[in-house]
């Protein structure tokens, strides 16, 4: 009984699908050894990250004192991040993607904004490290302080909000909306360490929380593609590069 053929072209997308699945792998480990190593430092408390978290908290808590408006700008950058001004935005994407019959996509987007709170629950209550204290706050929260859920929920909504434009955006208009959201990242997660609610430490790891998290749904949506018969798409082509064609 003869083995099956299998063609060339079979072959190549075979190996470059486990090529692929080995470089999401190890973005993945690349991305969750500085959360472990973070996680350790905070709470072996390093006496270098510890100079580094207070130290910017009394900096810029000194300066949020003596500069009205830029307690203004912190405010409105964190009230930019909080869940309720995501939710809205991400249930009409999910909406305008079943509209446009991209429910795979449309799952995505739902699995991974709707999961990373718990994620980040659950961490923050296995740390338990309690948030900055201040004489004169400027800003109060409640709950636990590692990782920063503004951070990570940053870095996973502006990223699936990348992955699912970048297949209509081009040229000018790509590297716009990557600058913004890179901008957008950057501004929420110092937004949270200057009104006293964060330490460096707390952003940092959510931030890297926020990137693990993305990357292990990038890679299991590019199995689901797989097995599907589609082949896996790079980040930078959008995860479902096919739908570009369908907006012309």
């Amino acid at each position: 009984m003869t083995a099956p053929c299998v063609r060339p072209d079979e072959q190549r997308r075979a190996l470059g699908f486990g090529v692929r699945c080995i470089l999401a792998g190890l973005a993945l480990v690349l991305v969750a050894v500085p959360f472990g190593l973070l996680l350790f430092l905070v709470e072996d408390k390093w006496p270098p990250l510890l100079r580094v978290d207070d130290g910017a908290r009394d900096g810029l808590h000194a300066f949020a004192l003596q500069h009205r408006w830029f307690v203004v700008a912190m405010e409105t950058q964190t009230t930019i991040g909080r869940w309720w001004v995501y939710l809205p935005v991400f249930l009409v994407l999910a909406g305008w993607l079943l509209w446009s019959r991209l429910a795979r996509l449309a799952l995505f987007v739902a699995v991974t904004v709707g999961v990373s709170p718990g994620i980040n629950d659950l961490v923050k209550w296995v740390v338990h490290r309690t948030r900055p204290v201040l004489a004169n706050p400027v800003a109060n929260e409640r709950g636990a302080s590692f990782p920063s859920g503004h951070a990570q929920a940053a870095v996973v909504g502006y990223a699936v909000l990348l992955l699912v434009f970048l297949p209509v955006l081009h040229g000018a208009g790509r590297r716009i909306a990557v600058g913004v959201a890179v901008l957008m990242v950057l501004g929420i997660g110092l937004s949270r360490v200057a009104l006293g609610v964060h330490y460096v430490s707390d952003v940092l790891a959510g931030y890297v929380l926020g990137a693990a998290w993305a990357t292990a749904m990038i890679a299991s949506f590019n199995v689901w593609r797989r097995t599907k018969g589609l082949p896996s798409a790079g980040p930078d082509e959008g995860l479902e590069p096919e739908h570009a064609n369908r907006r012309r």
